[in-house]
């Protein structure tokens, strides 16, 4: 770094708010000090606000990778922008302009050039239309209060290099601390809040003036309401400002809760440097205490005095650490989250060491018996990284903020970074870190620090070498996990061999153990693959590595050895009723009851699941789902064995292979059987998780033995087959623009096939959607029974031989579910006289909006059987996308069999897209978090 501060910077403003007309009028004078030894030609500002300005800003494209729809469906009038009306120097006018790609910074070329430790001084004049609140949380609501954060325009950083960034909805602008003087004029009746000091207030006729000051100020948050939420507490001059949901306890609860955690907080990082801290119900929604707050309101767990204080003190946390550590967030935020973290789990520890991560629903009957029950409050914190580390969705700690998987911006890596502390602090020993933490945060109060900083720090207070916790555990996605490979022992002493299962040098406790009884704890470094040691025994009867879960290992079923008995390491089998979280002493099977509804034929489906799959995924899974149909009165049910191969570091991340069966009816009192090997490769851009970008070869072979069914020919005289089928599909999922396309090979005995098929969706500025779909397959080879279409390429309605599409009704000729509509092959909507083609069909699909989600439809095609000459094919109509892909309905207009709606039947002719499957529905959430 090229500072030693950022200098004596000053910001005074002159704010008109026009409520009425969402505006604000800003006279302003920035003074920033350039405390490196670089001589400036140019400066740049942050105009956060305007981000909202256009479809295309780094603000709206990040909303629309997360699936939020909300901005790009968004009336122009919602949107906010900035008017720069003139930029000053010493009176004279400033070339400036909006830096290509980020209209949310401004690069100004200055009059003179700013030399080392001299100040510029400019004035601006501008107008920020506001946004509505529905984007971001911030902006005007609909009954016209302000909740505004970056609402004016700022000084970037310059250390040697500019640091400036675009809004992405990550709340971490970096900008320097500034004293701030504002003069604010709103209307009457409106009640305004900042954890700014008033030192001047007044009224007109028509409207207020407020004057607010506050010296080193790095956030200013303003509310205006017009019935104001906000309570302050204060104590010995210092004020808490909260509007965050008290669970409805009383006055005096409160008090003392927010007593309670301001001592915490005083005590373990020093005074708070301003006079008021300010905690908004904002705040805590956009970092709540992830787990169980995804139960309905009306479930609540934990005490609500337990809750209020968990919700005060992590945003009390948050708020203190961000106005008063000057650090970069957008490239150095683990430092933010673990300190934030490390308290979170202090606090409890102190004053809360019972409770639970079910709180009071670990002693409700039925779920006490759950190993989820007994695990404690602060466990949740490895769990939820561990989702993402256990499916090689993880990222480095020090990966820009803006590269984060949402789960991980939001939950893994801030819960990964506070573990680490307390990781390093165990093998440190002597509160070493803790006490560091204290000091390094009361030591740098205001001023600029990096991670390189803390790493000076903390390497100065302990003698021990935790090279690794920077080097392996913060910049890379190296999992722990360490397993007791050999064990000798004699009466005095015990011999074993340590295996670090991964690339990593990072160190891992042993404890000695007598039954439940901790004899000795041994820290073991520098485990390159293996490593021998001898210890005393001690009357030890147990070896234990991580004993008490301290180390964020990905895998802790082979940690211990038993030194009793013979077998050393035999996990008994544990049977519960319902997923549960993994015990690593036991061979865990689950049992789950299912009510199911799969096709008519079988109706109702009663029967059971029995599977190893706990709530982290494993890498080996089975499941075996024995079911009772109860129309068909018979037994059905599936199978399926899976082992999964995680590859870190490389576009190819999976390889999945295993087996799945299944025997259900796929007509009235017909079934078939399947059984199918698979082998699967998956493939994402290495460097960038947040890419939709995915793709996949997929390799399997599908054996099938079904009923004989002399009653419909369309089914093959020839029931029993096997096709070897070969995927490979490249898909790139976002909300704007979605593309997807595949090509898929069958070879048989009778027949080989080859098809293509290219998906494309985009959704226009002016909230248009087109869809695009072509498909075409031919035959390679067809031996098959020239009678029979049950293998060929259907336009509407494929016969679905390899048994992979959710038909409720897949034998159906006639009737509601004989109308239900897939989108494979033609594609069509209407059922035309030639909806078969036994040697090649081609096809396109469109569709466009007409108004919201009404969309007209159109699809051509040219179908080609055999000994007959090329047949063109066309439909059209309405389609209705309730929820894309999931759920939707076609009304046939016009066809090759005329207009249809004035054909006989015409409800019949009605064709709907519908899924039950909850994974699939899972699906829509499970997009917008990974």
């Amino acid at each position: 770094m090229c500072y030693a501060s950022f200098g004596q910077n000053k910001i005074d403003l002159k704010a008109a708010f026009d409520i009425e007309n969402k505006q604000i009028r800003i006279s302003q004078t920035i003074q920033y000090q350039n405390t490196t030894q670089d001589e400036l030609q140019s400066i740049y500002l942050n105009d956060w606000n305007n981000s909202y300005s256009t479809k295309k800003t780094p603000l709206a494209i990040r909303l629309a990778d997360e699936y939020k729809n909300v901005f790009h469906l968004a009336k122009n009038e919602d949107r906010g922008f900035s008017v720069i009306i003139s930029i000053k120097q010493e009176g004279e006018d400033l070339v400036f302009k909006q830096v290509k790609n980020q209209l949310d910074i401004i690069k100004v070329e200055l009059k003179n050039p700013l030399k080392p430790n001299e100040f510029y001084n400019i004035q601006l004049e501008y107008i920020v239309q506001i946004p509505s609140d529905k984007f971001t949380s911030y902006g005007i609501t609909n009954t016209g209060d302000l909740n505004l954060r970056y609402w004016y325009i700022t000084p970037a950083i310059y250390d040697g290099q500019w640091q400036y960034y675009s809004n992405k909805d990550l709340d971490d602008l970096y900008i320097p601390a500034a004293d701030v003087h504002l003069d604010i004029e709103y209307p009457l009746g409106y009640k305004l809040t900042s954890e700014l000091d008033i030192s001047n207030q007044s009224q007109s006729t028509d409207k207020q003036f407020i004057e607010l000051k506050g010296k080193n100020i790095l956030n200013t948050k303003l509310f205006l309401n017009k019935v104001s939420t906000f309570n302050t507490i204060q104590k010995d001059g210092f004020s808490l400002i909260s509007n965050m949901d008290d669970e409805g306890l009383d006055v005096i609860e409160k008090v003392l809760i927010t007593e309670r955690v301001t001592t915490f907080i005083q005590q373990k990082l020093g005074n708070y440097p301003h006079n008021q801290l300010l905690l908004t119900s904002i705040d805590y929604n956009k970092d709540p205490l992830y787990g169980l707050n995804f139960l309905p309101n009306f479930i609540k767990p934990y005490p609500n005095h337990f809750q209020y204080e968990l919700k005060l003190l992590k945003v009390a946390l948050r708020n203190y650490l961000e106005n008063t550590l000057l650090i970069n967030p957008r490239t150095d935020q683990w430092l933010l989250d673990g300190i934030q973290m490390y308290y979170l789990i202090d606090y409890v520890d102190e004053h809360y060491p019972n409770m639970k991560f079910l709180g009071g629903l670990s002693d409700v009957w039925g779920i006490r018996s759950f190993h989820a029950a007994d695990m404690r409050f602060n466990e949740k914190y490895t769990m939820a990284y561990m989702l993402m580390a256990r499916t090689n969705r993880d990222q480095p700690l020090t990966m820009a903020k803006d590269s984060l998987l949402k789960f991980n911006n939001s939950i893994a890596n801030k819960y990964k970074a506070g573990i680490g502390l307390k990781y390093l602090d165990d093998f440190i020993n002597h509160d070493v870190v803790e006490n560091s933490l204290a000091s390094f945060v009361i030591e740098n109060k205001l001023k600029p620090v990096s991670t390189t900083d803390f790493e000076t720090y903390i390497k100065s207070k302990t003698d021990k070498n935790i090279d690794w916790f920077f080097t392996d555990y913060l910049n890379t996605r190296k999992k722990i996990d360490f397993k007791i490979k050999k064990v000798h022992k004699t009466e005095d002493s015990i011999t074993l061999t340590i295996k670090n299962k991964q690339n990593n040098s990072m160190p891992v406790s042993l404890y000695t153990l007598n039954n439940d009884s901790i004899i000795s704890k041994t820290w073991i470094e520098n485990i390159t693959e293996n490593k021998t040691i001898t210890i005393p025994r001690n009357d030890a009867n147990k070896l234990v590595l991580n004993y008490n879960s301290i180390i964020p290992e990905i895998n802790a079923r082979d940690n211990w050895k038993s030194l009793k008995g013979f077998f050393f390491n035999n996990k008994p089998l544990q049977f519960r009723v319902f997923q549960d979280i993994e015990d690593p002493y036991y061979n865990q099977v689950f049992f789950m009851p299912i009510l199911e509804f799969n096709n008519i034929y079988d109706g109702v489906t009663l029967g059971f699941r029995v599977y190893n799959k706990t709530v982290l995924r494993k890498l080996f899974n089975y499941r075996f789902e024995p079911q009772y149909s109860l129309k068909s009165k018979t037994f059905t049910g599936s199978a399926a064995v899976f082992m999964t191969h995680y590859l870190e570091n490389s576009d190819l991340y999976a390889i999945n292979y295993g087996m799945s069966a299944g025997y259900s009816s796929y007509a009235e009192n017909l079934f078939v059987r399947q059984l199918s090997p698979s082998l699967m490769f998956l493939f994402r851009e290495k460097n960038d998780f947040r890419s939709n970008k995915k793709e996949s070869l997929t390799l399997r072979y599908v054996d099938i033995k079904r009923d004989k069914d002399i009653n419909n020919v369309l089914t093959s005289n020839e029931p029993n087959y096997g096709v070897f089928n070969a995927r490979y599909i490249d898909s790139d999922d976002n909300l704007i623009n979605f593309s997807k396309w595949y090509t898929d090979v069958q070879i048989a005995k009778n027949f080989s096939k080859l098809s293509f098929n290219y998906e494309y969706r985009r959704l226009y500025e002016s909230n248009r959607q087109l869809n695009l779909r072509f498909f075409a397959g031919t035959f390679l080879k067809n031996n098959n029974d020239p009678n029979s279409n049950y293998f060929s390429f259907a336009l509407d309605r494929p016969t679905d031989y390899l048994f992979e599409y959710p038909y409720l009704g897949r034998s159906e000729e006639s009737g509601i579910f004989s109308q239900q509509y897939i989108d494979a092959e033609g594609g069509f909507k209407s059922k035309l006289d030639t909806p078969f083609a036994n040697q090649w069909l081609t096809t396109a699909n469109a569709s466009t909006t007409l108004w919201k989600y009404v969309l007209l439809y159109g699809d051509i095609g040219l179908v080609k059987n055999k000994f007959n000459d090329p047949h063109f094919v066309y439909d059209s109509g309405i389609r209705i996308n309730l929820v894309t892909d999931y759920f939707e309905i076609y009304l046939p207009i016009y066809s090759n069999l005329g207009w249809e709606t004035g054909l006989p039947n015409y409800d019949q002719k009605i064709r709907f897209k519908f899924t039950v499957d909850p994974q699939a529905l899972l699906g829509l959430f499970r997009r917008r978090w990974y």
